[in-house]
């Protein structure tokens, strides 16, 4: 999300596209909305190409087409960063398929594996969908 606020194109903005055009289903929890909110305040947000208040009705335009999920199992994957921990707890909780991060690397070092959880990049996430869905579907044509 912060990626895709910053830039006007590229892989994490294709990827937010999907997600407002209603081809991906995002989840969210509590833990996660307000990391987003904190984060779409601080002043490196001052770089995006987006107003505030561009960015305020993006993350909420965001937030309305998302999947919203309870977390009540605390997994504790361990991850580099326990601040990441509520991610992984969020798309075991969520069924998710995938969780698209540029930051993979940190979130296939936890210790507990979850196999049926794809932690992908934005760019491999987006091929990933292009194999799926064909070119027809491409977010950046």
């Amino acid at each position: 999300m912060v990626s895709a606020l910053l830039s006007a194109a590229g892989s994490n903005r294709a990827v937010l596209r999907l997600c407002l055009e209603g081809r991906c289903r995002p989840l969210m929890g509590d833990k996660l909305f307000h990391e987003y909110v904190d984060v779409a305040r601080r002043p490196v947000m001052n770089r995006s190409p987006l107003s505030e208040s561009e960015r305020e009705e993006l993350l909420e335009a965001f937030f309305s087409v998302c999947d919203w999920v309870s977390v009540t199992f605390l997994w504790r994957p361990n991850l580099p960063d326990e601040g990441d921990n509520h991610l992984i707890e969020l798309g075991v909780a969520g069924g998710a398929a995938s969780i698209v991060t540029n930051n993979a690397r940190d979130f296939q070092r936890g210790e507990l594996k979850f196999g049926q959880l794809n932690i992908e990049t934005p760019p491999e996430f987006l091929k990933r969908w292009r194999t799926t869905y064909g070119n027809n579907d491409n977010p950046n044509a």
